[in-house]
């Protein structure tokens, strides 16, 4: 994919407390993306992607890996 077409997300998501956690969103993104771009930020349940998919589909990959995604 090409970079110039990825746009940046930001979520904030409840439930992460470890490595595990951080491993599973990873992989529940790049298996929707595989190029995406993620970046897990434990200490603030910050998740950044840049990724081609549109927001939506990326917090429902979240979601589905068993982690609460904050509306905001």
């Amino acid at each position: 994919m090409n970079p110039d077409s990825q746009n940046a997300h930001h979520f904030q998501v409840q439930g992460m407390s470890c490595q595990h956690c951080v491993r599973a969103i990873e992989d529940a993104l790049q298996t929707l993306d595989a190029q995406a771009a993620v970046r897990v930020d434990l200490s603030t349940g910050r998740v950044d992607v840049r990724s081609g998919q549109p927001r939506e589909a990326l917090a429902a990959a979240i979601a589905e890996a068993g982690y609460q995604v904050q509306q905001g």
